[in-house]
């Protein structure tokens, strides 16, 4: 009998554990049906921390990080192998209630705003330093809490818990469809620039050609109707090759921010 390699694919927090899984695992599936000799199982994490301890305890042999925990992640044993998703859908969202009366970022001074974390690249630090570049001292004028998900911080803002909320394209697109009742009482106020998207690595020590087979599966998703069906329910548009070298624009965003706002992790 053949032996068979197995390897556990995490995925960070962009949903909670239950939607993640309903959205990642016919990733796996397809990985099985299309990698003989290896079988991958989803690994889904309940907060942005219990995922960054298992990368950096080196336990998962592939991971789907954001573009700050990739920097991280390179410092613990991993290396990219491709960008989930076009760099363009790689921003931050800050919503408000349609009957917030809130129409620029100055309104917020004295409020609460939510995000999923506080290493929350495209959910928290992005709009964070979008707000300090428009004036607002993100430690002084404005209340901030980190409710532990993408749609925690949505479910927020329309709960009025928070005044305004962070996430990103790909949870808020979510939200419309899952909850349309809910979005419709909630509109953008701003989005952020992009920068470049979440992810896929695989640890060091991994047989380079498992690595290869796993970057080509899934460059080669857009070219059937299976692959781009469960696109679609990733809502990410491709996977597109890339390299450690890809997310040095991160590290420069990264420290302007530290430089000028706060520290990524206070620990």
């Amino acid at each position: 009998m053949p032996v068979i390699s197995a390897y556990r694919f995490a995925v960070h927090p962009l949903h909670n554990p239950v939607k993640l899984t309903q959205a990642y695992q016919p990733l796996m599936e397809w990985l099985n049906g299309n990698k003989p000799g290896a079988r991958f199982s989803l690994e889904a994490s309940r907060d942005y921390a219990n995922f960054e301890g298992k990368y950096r305890a080196g336990t998962p042999e592939f991971i789907l990080s954001n573009p700050w925990q990739t920097l991280d992640a390179m410092k613990h044993g991993y290396r990219v192998i491709a960008m989930a998703g076009e760099p363009e859908d790689f921003k931050g969202l800050i919503l408000v209630r349609q009957d917030s009366g809130i129409t620029q970022p100055a309104d917020l001074k004295g409020k609460a705003v939510s995000y999923p974390s506080p290493t929350a690249l495209a959910a928290c630090i992005m709009p964070q330093y979008f707000l300090h570049r428009q004036g607002l001292d993100i430690n002084r004028d404005i209340e901030n809490r980190y409710v532990g998900s993408q749609e925690s911080s949505i479910l927020n803002v329309h709960a009025k818990m928070t005044a305004g909320g962070a996430t990103w394209p790909p949870p808020w697109r979510d939200f419309q469809k899952t909850h349309p009742a809910e979005a419709a009482q909630l509109r953008v106020a701003w989005e952020t620039e992009p920068l470049i998207n979440n992810a896929v690595m695989v640890r060091d020590d991994i047989p380079a050609e498992i690595a290869t087979r796993v970057q080509k599966l899934l460059a080669g998703l857009p070219n059937t109707a299976p692959g781009r069906a469960l696109l679609a329910g990733l809502e990410t548009a491709r996977f597109i090759p890339a390299t450690d070298q890809d997310y040095a624009i991160v590290r420069a965003y990264v420290d302007r921010f530290e430089q000028e706002v706060r520290k990524v992790e206070t620990k």
